[in-house]
């Protein structure tokens, strides 16, 4: 039976109750239902809306129906409307009466908005744990790799060497941040509706703050048309999630040209990779691929929100109930990922020979030679800056490198330079030497690594 079957004299047409029905997705929030509806009914028992022995019934029947359905012994009628629809007509035919008692001084408006936000409270922690998660296994390889020499880039061209280490804890920065901004948008979320009713509240004497203490919230919501109507909680969720799947498709686009013979500074396991039906000399990154990929659709999901919500005046709009389909697809999305992301970058093997071949031949240390000229012989920066290109077009022209270039040809061009230069250039020296703060420094990919993993803890 409908909830708000009384007003209407024939069924709702069966392709119309298909179309307005929600049950398909928001099934997942039976836990959730229950414990907003347990809560509720102990707070109307202790106010003495109804009898104290109908609120211990009702409690220990929503229990009953939470257990019956984790053991699979109750199945969840996908020909309900929703979630609380079911749970509340299951109640009402195991306790008559009694059941029926529950949905006293409360609408699914503020049901809904109670279980989303218990819903994605819980998620909220599950996401930031799967990061830092991902933050722990790039300290460890940026610890293991903190010496190890690669080429940094602007515009994808070789630009300044740094390590491996210094590298990926780039991506710990992002990742970390990625951390707390879903613990602001759990914050934003921590604020109990119920009590809004459908938007003006109740004659009834609720103790929301009792309700709100019952289901661990810190706050209650202080106007009841926005606590029916407010959902920034998904849309602030769903935008945290969409700069974590950015993070996550720029270092797959990384590892998806280090995995390439071109590049070769990676190789991923054997479990992480796919090969070709035809050509049997590939081993595609399609785990790295398909986060790049899927980071389109969480786009989406957050557009979608944003969309549904911009015309939609106060207070609930049917519009909302498509909330739950985008925010749920984001939060799985970003699980997804991160669950087969972790072990991929956990198990990828690290070529550091290859970086450091890559390193030298890209004149990377041309700064460096520079910076020579000025601090060991006195020039101007922009004259040595002069010089130092002269040079580099001099080794392309004859198949050279800073390193291998003989002395006498660094003379023609600048009568100051001496065997100096060699030492001031080595590539080594010039990644041991930038110890300023944020710098790539062996020691300081240490300080870094070790500073997120006391974060973490």
């Amino acid at each position: 039976m409908k909830l708000w079957a009384g007003r209407f004299q024939k069924e709702i047409d069966q392709k119309t109750n298909d179309f307005n029905s929600s049950i398909s997705f928001d099934s997942r929030m039976y836990r959730e239902d229950i414990e907003g509806s347990i809560a509720h009914a102990t707070m109307l028992g202790e106010c003495g809306i109804i009898a104290k022995e109908e609120s211990a019934r009702i409690c220990e029947g929503l229990r009953a129906i939470c257990q019956d359905i984790e053991s699979g012994k109750l199945a969840i009628d996908p020909q309900a409307e929703d979630i609380h629809t079911f749970i509340e007509g299951e109640l009402t035919a195991r306790l008559g009466d009694s059941g029926k008692r529950l949905h006293t001084a409360r609408s699914r408006n503020d049901q809904v908005a109670l279980d989303v936000r218990l819903y994605l409270r819980k998620e909220c922690t599950t996401l930031a744990n799967q990061l830092k998660e991902l933050i722990e296994v790039l300290c460890q390889k940026a610890l293991a790799h903190k010496s190890d020499v690669m080429p940094g880039y602007t515009h994808l061209q070789r630009a300044q060497p740094i390590t491996f280490g210094h590298h990926l804890l780039a991506y710990a920065e992002m990742f970390l941040r990625d951390v707390g901004r879903l613990q602001d948008a759990a914050k934003r979320m921590d604020s109990m509706p119920l009590g809004s009713c459908a938007l003006a509240g109740t004659t009834y004497p609720l103790n929301r703050e009792r309700t709100a203490q019952l289901l661990g919230f810190s706050s209650v919501t202080q106007n009841s048309l926005d606590g029916v109507a407010d959902r920034d909680f998904c849309v602030e969720l769903a935008c945290a999630i969409s700069l974590s799947m950015v993070h996550l498709s720029r270092f797959s686009e990384e590892i998806i040209l280090w995995c390439s013979w071109e590049f070769k500074f990676v190789e991923l396991d054997d479990a992480f990779s796919t090969g070709s039906s035809i050509m049997p000399q590939k081993k595609n990154p399609d785990i790295a691929e398909l986060v790049r990929g899927k980071s389109g659709r969480v786009f989406g999901d957050l557009m979608t929100l944003l969309t549904m919500m911009k015309g939609l005046p106060l207070a609930y709009n049917k519009d909302m109930q498509e909330d739950k389909e985008a925010i749920f697809d984001a939060v799985d999305t970003l699980r997804m990922c991160l669950t087969a992301f972790i072990p991929m970058v956990d198990t990828m093997k690290v070529l550091p020979e290859n970086m450091r071949r890559a390193a030298a031949k890209g004149f990377i240390n041309a700064t460096d030679c520079a910076d020579y000229l000025v601090e060991a012989k006195g020039l101007p920066f922009r004259d040595a800056y002069k010089i130092t290109g002269t040079l580099v077009a001099r080794c392309i022209e004859e198949n050279q490198t800073l390193e291998t270039l003989p002395l006498s040809e660094y003379k023609e061009i600048c009568p100051a330079f001496d065997e100096g230069v060699y030492e001031a250039i080595s590539l080594d020296r010039c990644v041991n030497n930038r110890k300023v703060l944020g710098g790539p420094a062996p020691e300081n990919v240490q300080a870094q690594a070790n500073r997120l993993l006391s974060l973490l803890k």
